[in-house]
């Protein structure tokens, strides 16, 4: 007789029912490798070098993991005011909740309480607002990549421009929870 577990309930079966994070301790995402990067073009690789470079001061960003298991991931991230995130996919689910700032998803604004579904490989990207956005990102998914969608060298000369004006300015901005008098993970 042969075992038809399905796979995600064996891994979920050896991971402990209940588990403890801390803000305290979330790992910056970069030194993770949940995520692993698909789909890179000559023209994208060349985009990610000039973008690192172009962050001389700051990178407009912080992404930490919160928690992880098998099946299930939380981050933490805030994208500064101004902040322009490519437009790209990942290969699973997403389910975004704004702790504090504000963003804009196409013709909607959402701020502290909203949030959205993005469903995997499903592009999309949005704008932070004047204060920047805090969010938690839910994923159906412990490793999964990202695929970024600008293709043209223009569209990443473009993004890149705007980290670079944005630099002096971020350097010395506040997590909008701060403005706020919100609690949100540490930093």
């Amino acid at each position: 007789m042969t075992d038809q577990t399905d796979p995600t309930d064996k891994a979920m079966a050896s991971v402990a029912p209940f588990r403890v994070y801390r803000a305290a301790t979330a790992q910056d995402f970069n030194e993770l490798t949940h995520m692993e990067y698909a789909g890179l073009t000559p023209v994208i690789e060349a985009a990610l070098v000039k973008a690192g470079e172009a962050a001389s001061k700051d990178s407009g960003q912080i992404v930490k993991e919160l928690f992880s298991m098998p099946g299930m991931s939380l981050t933490y991230a805030w994208f500064k005011s101004g902040f322009p995130l490519p437009l790209h996919t990942h290969n699973a689910d997403c389910l975004y909740y704004i702790i504090a700032g504000s963003l804009k998803l196409g013709t909607e604004e959402l701020g502290a309480g909203d949030g959205f579904f993005v469903g995997s490989n499903v592009p999309y990207t949005y704008k932070p607002g004047p204060n920047g956005v805090e969010v938690l990102e839910f994923r159906t998914a412990d490793k999964f990549d990202i695929r970024f969608l600008g293709k043209t060298e223009s569209y990443w000369n473009k993004t890149i421009g705007a980290i670079a004006e944005k630099q002096d300015a971020w350097v010395g901005e506040r997590p909008p929870h701060e403005l706020a008098g919100q609690m949100v993970p540490a930093e």
